[in-house]
């Protein structure tokens, strides 16, 4: 009986292999064209900015709140542990090298993703279930270019700028709790958070954002691309956008960390 199931079992895992690597061509075909649509005219200059006000303003006072609390937790859960060794005067700099080095761009592209990765999944599902990309390809407009050129572009934009505000808002949250128990001023918190600060971690930070962004952008326009089923197909693409993009995130994030350590050991 078990010779007799294994060729079944072999069978399940090649499909698998098989539908697992159809979809990485269909991935990169689908980011080849966006590249190729993307410096193609006509430009739509007026949907990259109202899609860039969907995924930055709405997003804001979610990304500010978060920052904010995080800095205030982060500061709370390690003075305890500076404090056995007298060394409560580094919770600037550690809070500093956390925030920006780490948790702004990533904490940012993780809410990015739930929030608005599923939101561009769901949208895009929607319109192709009900056929209506179809309807704007009948009435001779170029709907990737209109509906998903735009939306990468404004999660490739908007998530660093909302990085930058999560890792200032994340600051302030430290130094509030800092001021409160050490009394420390402004000026004097900032100068010591930015002590151990580089240049290049600015860079990396940026570069994590913008491979975020694009992330979270492509993958909700894919799955909402290929969304099939009626409304349960547009809650599977939602869904999938969301895990996916967060799979991804945290590959991105692993890669970029260690390539941007091999680079400074050399």
């Amino acid at each position: 009986m078990a010779g007799a199931e294994f060729p079944k079992d072999k069978y399940i895992l090649s499909r698998r292999l098989d539908g697992f690597f159809a979809s990485l061509y269909r991935m990169a075909g689908f980011i080849g064209r966006f590249f190729k649509e993307v410096f193609r005219p006509p430009f739509e200059f007026s949907e990259i900015i109202r899609q860039c006000y969907e995924v930055g303003y709405k997003s804001l006072s979610l990304i500010c709140m978060t920052a904010f609390i995080t800095g205030l937790v982060f500061t709370k859960q390690s003075r305890p542990s500076l404090s056995e060794f007298g060394a409560t005067s580094w919770l600037p700099s550690l809070v500093a090298i956390a925030i920006l080095k780490a948790l702004a761009p990533l904490v940012t592209a993780l809410i990015c993703a739930g929030k608005v990765g599923s939101n561009i999944g769901a949208e895009l599902g929607s319109m192709k279930v009900t056929e209506q990309i179809e309807a704007m390809e009948v009435s001779a407009t170029n709907p990737f270019k209109f509906l998903v050129v735009s939306r990468i572009l404004a999660t490739t934009i908007m998530i660093p700028i909302l990085a930058f505000f999560f890792g200032g808002i994340g600051l302030f949250g430290s130094y509030v709790d800092v001021h409160l128990h050490e009394n420390t001023s402004f000026a004097l918190f900032f100068e010591a958070a930015f002590q151990k600060i580089q240049f290049a971690d600015f860079y990396v930070s940026i570069v994590k954002a913008i491979v975020f962004g694009f992330t979270i952008g492509t993958v909700g326009c894919i799955q909402g691309y290929k969304a099939t089923k009626g409304t349960m197909g547009v809650g599977r693409a939602a869904n999938s956008s969301v895990v996916i993009s967060m799979f991804l995130i945290f590959i991105e994030e692993v890669l970029i960390v260690t390539v941007a350590n091999a680079i400074r050991a050399i």
